[in-house]
C-alpha cells in the first residue's frame, strides 16, 4: 500500500432547491464576480437564480468561457477582476467554467506571468481568490477538487495545474439544473467520469480493498445509469446519481493509496488542442486501445475489473480482458460516441503532428509505470484509427 493523505475543504450542498443557499456561504461585503460560459445558464433561468440568491451583495458577471477555458479569455477575466476589486469568485456551469475559474483565482493574485501556474502545474501559486460553484453539468468532478485544464490558443498547448489554493469553498449540487442539457454533453460526462475512475483503478493490483471496491461501485452505476441519462427523459434518481458519481470519481477519495495512470487524459489533450475533439470524446476514442496495447502490464487489474464490473467469469484469461475491453467500448458508443479517430475525420496522416505535440509537451514516459512512450502512444493513436 502506498503512503497517502487525503484532503478535501470543499463544502457540498446537495439537492433540488439548493441555490438559496448561496446567500449562507457568500460573504455579504463581497464583491462578486459570476463567471458562465454561453446563453444556457441566462435561458434555463439559472442565472436569475443566482442573481435572486446573491441579493444586494456588488456582482459583476463574466460570459464566455469556452468548453475548452483559453488562456487568453480568463486573463481578461483576470483584468476584469483586478480592475474591480473583486474579492469572490462564483462559477456558474460544468467542468470548463469551473477549470476556468480555478485559473481566475489563482491568476488574479499571481505576481509575474500567469502562464507560470500552468508551466510550473500549480507549484507556483501560493495564494488565491476565494471561490464558490453552482454546477450545472455533471462530467469532471471539479466542482469538488483542486484541478484545473486550461488551453493556450496561441500555441494550442493543453495543460494542467493542481493547486489546494484552487479547492472551491463550497460547490452547490442540484440535478434538476442538468435537466435541460442536450445528450451529447450528458454522454460526455458519462464517459468523463467513468474514464477518471478507470485512471485511478485500472493500474495494477496493490491490495487496496476498499479503494476497488468503491471504483468498482462508482463504475457499475455509471454503466447502470449512462444510457437512462442520454437516452430517456429527465428525472431526479438518475441525474442525482450522476451527479454524485461524478464528485466522487474525481474528489481524490478514490485515488488514497492507489497508483494512477491518466495516459489515456494526457495522450487525449493533443487530440483536443489539435482536432478540437470534446475532452470526453478524446477518452472514448483512447481508452479502448489503450487498455489493448497495454494489457500485460495491466493484466491483474484488466482481469479484476473483467469479472467484478462486466461479470466475465468464464474462458481464458485472454478471452476475458478481450471482452471487458470491447464492452468498454460498446458501453460508450450506446452512450452514442464514436470510438474511432475515423468518426471524427481523423486519418493516419494526422498521426505525426499529433506524436509531434506530445514530444514537444513533455509527455514522453506516461502511465503508472512511466511505460507509456511516444512509439507505445504512436501505436494508440493508430489502433484508434
Amino acid at each position: 500500500m502506498l503512503n497517502f493523505t487525503f484532503h478535501n475543504p470543499t463544502r457540498i450542498v446537495f439537492g433540488q432547491g439548493t441555490m438559496a443557499a448561496l446567500d449562507q456561504h457568500v460573504p455579504l461585503d463581497a464583491r462578486v464576480l459570476v463567471l458562465y460560459g454561453g446563453q444556457s445558464a441566462e435561458r434555463n433561468g439559472t442565472l436569475g437564480e443566482v442573481r435572486t440568491a446573491l441579493g444586494q451583495r456588488t456582482c459583476f458577471e463574466f460570459g464566455g468561457i469556452e468548453p475548452n477555458p483559453t488562456f487568453e479569455t480568463l486573463m481578461e477575466a483576470v483584468m476584469l477582476v483586478r480592475a474591480e476589486r473583486i474579492d469572490f469568485l462564483l462559477a456558474v456551469g460544468g467542468g470548463s467554467v469551473i477549470d476556468g475559474s480555478k485559473f481566475v483565482a489563482a491568476a488574479a493574485q499571481f505576481e509575474g506571468d500567469p502562464w507560470q501556474i500552468l508551466s510550473s502545474v500549480g507549484s507556483a501559486v501560493q495564494r488565491a481568490l476565494p471561490l464558490g460553484v453552482v454546477l450545472t453539468l455533471s462530467a469532471t468532478g471539479s466542482e469538488m477538487n483542486a484541478a484545473a485544464v486550461v488551453t493556450r490558443r496561441a500555441t494550442q498547448t493543453k495543460a494542467f495545474f493542481h493547486s489546494p489554493w484552487v479547492f472551491p469553498q463550497f460547490s452547490i449540487l442540484d440535478p434538476t439544473k442538468t435537466y435541460t442539457l442536450p445528450a451529447r454533453q450528458l454522454a460526455n460526462g458519462v464517459v468523463d467520469a467513468f474514464t477518471h475512475v478507470m485512471e485511478q483503478y485500472l493500474t495494477y493490483p496493490v491490495d487496496a480493498r476498499v479503494q476497488d471496491r468503491f471504483a468498482e461501485g462508482l463504475l457499475q452505476t455509471l454503466i447502470e445509469i449512462g444510457p437512462k441519462v442520454v437516452h430517456e427523459p429527465a428525472d431526479y434518481d438518475s441525474r442525482a446519481n450522476l451527479m454524485w458519481a461524478a464528485a466522487m470519481a474525481l474528489n481524490g477519495l478514490i485515488a488514497s493509496g492507489v497508483p494512477q495512470d491518466w495516459a489515456t487524459h494526457l495522450v487525449g489533450h493533443e487530440l483536443t488542442a489539435l482536432h478540437g475533439l470534446d475532452h470526453a470524446q478524446t477518452l472514448a476514442v483512447l481508452l479502448p486501445s489503450m487498455l489493448d496495447l497495454r494489457r500485460e502490464a495491466k493484466r491483474g487489474k484488466l482481469l479484476q475489473y473483467a469479472e467484478r464490473v462486466w461479470h466475465l467469469t468464464e474462458g481464458s484469461e485472454e478471452d476475458r480482458i478481450e471482452q471487458a475491453i470491447l464492452k468498454t467500448r460498446a458501453f460508450f458508443e450506446r452512450l452514442g460516441i464514436g470510438t474511432r479517430l475515423s468518426d471524427y475525420g481523423i486519418g493516419e496522416q494526422d498521426i505525426d503532428a499529433l506524436v509531434a505535440a506530445l514530444q514537444a509537451h513533455g509527455m514522453v514516459g506516461l502511465g503508472e509505470q512511466g511505460d507509456v512512450t511516444l512509439a507505445l502512444s504512436r501505436q494508440v493513436y493508430l489502433a484508434s484509427l
